[in-house]
């Protein structure tokens, strides 16, 4: 028997608030009814706040992100079509990888994993081959804690004067970190709702851009599910073309109540203090982020490299079994390299404290030679610091008013 609660610090699913959870343990209820679009269209607004993509659609299916991905690509692309993409991770590698099965002609730049999107290799691709049809950009590579600059790969193709759809996979960005569908030209933005959302899985949601939305009249690619014709016809009346997953709407509802109330630049400025407080933490322990500088750290997974002599997943599992803390396993290429803090969605500092305690404790335990308690006080020093700004900005902005 085990007391107190089980600590959830993986990259996703993150934790889901009391409050969310609460409002999705609601009684079924009609999906055809007059009344149901009181619930949809507000949601579907919203959620185009929360892309900041402003002339555009914003769909939601009932699938995971990967569903997302794969709508994206089959309503806008046909068979054959030239992309550029780039593989620097486990999830960047899977889409390469669902865009080949799908049929796209596929020019693919291998990346050192810890760093992200090439932004020069992408523009010298656009420059000799004026055929691609979309570039695809992952802007938060969650198996090694890595951000690229979406705005720079929207420059890039400006420079060269590409009229491609810009593509990026926002799924561990996306409401945790600044992410600007519309100004950053953005054709095609993927999230889940497993992330900074603060949901279960279950819900892919696609923004999707005037110009996509062109496009995909004319595409000729296979699609029936994942159809945006249908999505479209049903949900300017705040209807599905499928039956939606009611309960998961209603948690969705209070979901971006929450994100709402605190302020979207808050919720940013927010993961950002709790991510550099998590890298103080490892840097004082003497380790390093698989991240190879600071112009990729990603603000909501960091991914932690550990010394040669162990074994990441022995880390992983002494952390799971002995103080019941879920860290991230390192995946493919960095596996037995790498653990993984997620620090995105429903969290605060003092829960980031804990998972750097039970991370010095499994390291320790594993045969790594840290200081117990060395990570755990740069962090709190940077986090008091910090909060102590923060509060002396908000007493001037209150005064100034």
């Amino acid at each position: 028997m085990s007391n107190g609660i089980s600590h959830l610090f993986i990259p996703g699913p993150t934790n889901v608030p009391d409050v969310v959870r609460r409002a999705m343990n609601v009684p079924m209820r009609d999906h055809r009814a007059p009344d149901f679009p009181e619930l949809t269209l507000p949601l579907f607004e919203d959620l185009k706040e929360i892309f900041a993509n402003e002339t555009g659609q914003v769909f939601l299916f009932a699938s995971s992100g990967t569903g997302a991905w794969e709508a994206a690509i089959s309503n806008t692309l046909n068979r054959g079509d030239r992309v550029l993409m780039s593989r620097f991770g486990q999830f960047s590698h899977l889409w390469v990888d669902m865009a080949e099965r799908l049929g796209l002609d596929v020019a693919c730049v291998d990346v050192e994993w810890g760093k992200g999107v090439p932004v020069e290799d992408y523009e010298r691709h656009l420059a000799e081959d004026p055929s691609i049809r979309a570039v695809f950009a992952t802007h938060n590579e969650t198996a090694t804690g890595v951000t690229s600059d979406i705005a720079a790969v929207r420059r890039a193709m400006d420079a060269q004067g590409s009229d491609a759809l810009l593509f990026v996979d926002g799924v561990s960005s996306i409401a945790s970190v600044d992410f600007q569908q519309e100004a950053w030209g953005v054709d095609l933005a993927v999230t889940g709702s497993q992330k900074g959302l603060m949901l279960p899985a279950g819900l892919s949601i696609l923004g999707v851009s005037a110009k996509a939305l062109e496009a995909s009249a004319r595409a000729g690619m296979e699609r029936c599910y994942f159809d945006f014709a249908d999505m479209v016809a049903t949900n300017k009346s705040g209807y599905f073309p499928y039956t939606p997953p009611v309960p998961l709407l209603a948690g969705l509802r209070v979901a971006l109540d929450l994100l709402f109330a605190e302020g979207l630049p808050q919720v940013f400025a927010r993961h950002h203090r709790l991510a550099e407080g998590i890298r103080r933490g490892v840097e004082a322990l003497g380790l390093k982020l698989c991240a190879m500088g600071p112009q990729w750290y990603s603000d909501t997974v960091s991914a932690i490299r550990v010394p040669d002599d162990i074994d990441s997943a022995e880390v992983c599992r002494i952390g799971f079994q002995r103080y019941r803390t879920s860290f991230g396993a390192g995946l493919s290429k960095v596996a037995g390299k790498v653990f993984r803090i997620g620090h995105l969605g429903d969290l605060n500092e003092v829960m980031c404290l804990s998972a750097l305690a039970s991370a010095e404790m499994s390291l320790a335990d594993a045969g790594a030679k840290v200081e117990l308690g060395a990570g755990v006080a740069a962090a709190q020093a940077y986090y008091r610091a910090a909060l102590s700004e923060r509060e002396s900005a908000v007493a001037l902005e209150e005064v100034a008013s």
